[in-house]
């Protein structure tokens, strides 16, 4: 859509003026192809960055009451979002997402599925992981640290450093006929130990047990590896 595009090139200016990004990774990301973009949740600035700073164009969902905000409205249209029914199981938002995959297109998620305010995650749900199996498509863990601090930073008229680190993309075990809810209570958890991996430990929130954190039904393309970091964190917090 031209109208995300040029939300994009708008965004990428007010990111430059308010913000200091630094992005690690961004060589992990498929140039083609389905794709979801599974990203923490901090707060409002996480999707937008995501969706701004892509080599790809992202399509987002956004919370229903969203749509009927006067102007935040307006936004997200524009931006070609579709809408989520937060607490219940929103069929046309799950047909819009797997309409999106088969189109060979990047649809972001966030399985935390609420903002947490603080940078520390909390429980993923299983809504990724169905669209996941049933679209067969990989996923990309992306972290976003920082974006609490912006509203203290705003009014002084200071930058606000955001760290932005893009993982190692994966694939659910396809071995599976059928996924119960446990099994698939399970992927979830081990997708979410991917993304807190990619986290210093202080966010790690819900999954700081990443010493339990296992792959069992997860699988990463040739020539890649887990994201699960060896002898500790890799990454620092942002200053």
């Amino acid at each position: 859509m031209w109208t995300r595009h040029f939300c994009n090139s708008v965004l990428r200016i007010l990111f430059k003026i308010l913000l200091k990004v630094e992005i690690v990774g961004l060589e992990n990301v498929p140039p083609e192809g389905p794709l979801i973009l599974m990203i923490t949740h901090t707060n409002f600035l996480d999707p937008v960055l995501a969706g701004g700073l892509m080599p790809r164009e992202v399509v987002m969902m956004s919370k229903a009451e969203n749509f009927w905000h006067p102007i935040l409205g307006i936004l997200v249209r524009l931006y070609g979002a579709f809408p989520v029914r937060r607490g219940e199981v929103d069929l046309r938002a799950i047909r819009r997402s797997l309409e999106v995959l088969a189109n060979g297109e990047v649809l972001l998620m966030a399985p935390e599925g609420t903002r947490s305010g603080h940078g520390r995650l909390q429980k993923g749900h299983d809504g990724m992981t169905y669209i996941a199996l049933r679209a067969d498509a990989p996923i990309l863990p992306m972290a976003i640290i920082g974006g609490e601090r912006f509203w203290a930073h705003l009014p002084k008229l200071h930058r606000t450093p955001i760290k932005i680190i893009v993982g190692q993309v994966f694939r659910f075990s396809p071995e599976l006929e059928r996924v119960g809810r446990a099994t698939m209570s399970k992927m979830t958890e081990e997708a979410m130990y991917q993304l807190a991996s990619l986290l210093p430990p202080e966010r790690w929130g819900f999954y700081s047990d990443l010493n339990s954190a296992t792959e069992e039904h997860l699988v990463f393309p040739p020539g890649s590896s887990s994201n699960l970091p060896k002898g500790g964190n890799r990454w620092p917090e942002v200053g």
